[in-house]
């Protein structure tokens, strides 16, 4: 019969207990400097995307920056889709490309390309001002709007800013107006015993909300508004045109028309393209393009949905908000 007595000496209890709490002592050494160097990982993993996306800015942003040697040229600015608050229709991306277009001393004019269904009366009437005030700034320096598919509504209210419009004999050219539209659920909500349970203070803070009675008070506010805006545009419109605008009752009633029709109309000046414009007005075949480009950042953020919210907010306020489309 083996005695095992010695097992449960003190000195042997001692030891186990010794090795066991050096054993457990290396392991949470060695998982702290794994997780350590785990972090350490990432760290400079983020580090390295950062640079990464911070060179493509530089590189893709080279061709908005200042434009040297570039000699005689018309210098190009497209607007192209809705003029918005944000994005390449709007006063932020659209303003510092003319400030520099017309700044440049090789420029001998402005060519703005334009492709709009309209939009913001805000954004458009800055790009408007803008025009005006370089205008007066730089008087020997034209700028001529050429139309591509449409130049409608908000478009418009920027082109006439212009010297010139040029377009083509299809072009959609026209839609002096302001909308604001919605949907009222009030009818369906009472049908199906719904309850809108909405608490402002304010008689009108609620003003406009789908889900209540919209009273005669707030349509009448309303469509005051809508008018207003209406004579600013047309105020615009006249001013810009001038004697070469042949009014009719149907000028400023919303409707829009071809491009043949805009001419005769005195909506638009001539048939053109941007190629024409630079090569026949300007007298350069040489065409540079001083539209300010969307950046890799901008590009990456909106790929990985970072503007999801803003835009969701954008989209509820405008479908609200006056516009000119």
């Amino acid at each position: 019969m083996i005695n095992d007595n010695h097992l449960n000496s003190p000195v042997d209890a001692t030891k186990i207990t010794w090795e066991k709490t050096f054993i457990e002592t290396l392991a949470m050494e060695a998982l702290r400097e794994q997780r350590l160097r785990r972090r350490w990982g990432i760290f400079f993993k983020l580090i390295f995307l950062v640079l990464i996306i911070f060179g493509f800015y530089l590189f893709s942003d080279l061709g908005n920056g200042e434009m040297e040697n570039l000699g005689q040229h018309a210098a190009l600015i497209e607007i192209n889709g809705a003029i918005e608050s944000e994005g390449s229709g709007s006063a932020q991306a659209i303003i510092p490309a003319l400030n520099r277009a017309f700044a440049d001393s090789g420029s001998v004019g402005v060519v703005m390309r334009i492709n709009s269904p309209g939009g913001s009366p805000v954004q458009a009437g800055m790009i408007n001002d803008e025009i005006g005030r370089l205008r007066k700034e730089y008087p020997k320096k034209p700028i001529y709007v050429v139309v591509d598919e449409m130049c409608a509504s908000g478009g418009y209210y920027i082109a006439v800013a212009a010297d010139k419009i040029y377009v083509n004999k299809a072009s959609i050219v026209g839609s002096i107006g302001v909308l604001m539209d919605g949907f009222g659920f009030t009818a369906l909500m009472d049908k199906f015993g719904v309850e809108r349970r909405l608490l402002t203070a304010g008689e009108n803070k609620g003003f406009m909300d789908p889900f209540s009675p919209q009273t005669e008070k707030q349509k009448i506010f309303s469509q005051s508004m809508l008018n207003e805006i209406h004579q600013q545009f047309i105020d615009v419109v006249r001013k810009g045109r001038g004697q070469r605008l042949k009014e009719t009752s149907d000028t400023f009633s919303g409707f829009f028309w071809i491009g043949s029709k805009a001419v005769s109309m005195g909506l638009a000046d001539d048939f053109g393209t941007v190629d024409s414009v630079s090569r026949d007005v300007l007298k350069t075949a040489n065409i540079v393009d001083y539209t300010q480009k969307e950046g890799l950042p901008e590009r990456v953020l909106k790929k990985f949905g970072a503007s999801i919210g803003s835009g969701a907010f954008s989209s509820i306020w405008n479908s609200r908000a006056p516009a000119l489309r």
